[in-house]
């Protein structure tokens, strides 16, 4: 069974969730947009701050929290911003940290975008 998490992010007009939960497991896909649907200004720090509020945020309308990642994806569109994604990430995360990857794009569907990340959290029976 799958089931959608609802959350307060922008209600984006593509046929899309932000979250859903199967087999105990959230897959979630976070943007740096604020809760009117912009593209977050101020570089690469602060969209990567929002990314990951927006992935906080959407953990806790499920029942989770940051420490249920299991897997996360990040994707940036310059090798040079790790160092930064890095940097915020870890005000985020904790140990025992998650299986990580990061990825260097050329681009993504919104061309001011310069991070997303993809995540998936373990579920308990509770949640």
């Amino acid at each position: 069974m799958i089931r959608n998490v609802a959350t307060d992010l922008y209600a984006a007009k593509a046929p899309l969730e932000w979250a859903v939960i199967g087999n105990g497991i959230l897959f979630t896909t976070q943007i740096p947009i604020d809760r009117a649907g912009q593209v977050v200004e101020g570089g690469i720090d602060a969209q990567a701050r929002q990314t990951l509020d927006n992935l906080q945020h959407t953990l806790e309308k499920a029942g989770a929290g940051l420490d249920a990642l299991v897997q996360v994806l990040i994707y940036v569109t310059d090798r040079e911003h790790l160092a930064a994604v890095n940097r915020v990430y870890a005000e985020y995360i904790k140990a025992p940290y998650p299986n990580r990857g990061a990825v260097i794009v050329s681009g993504f569907a919104r061309p001011e975008m310069l991070i997303e990340v993809i995540a998936y959290a373990a579920m308990t029976d509770e949640q």
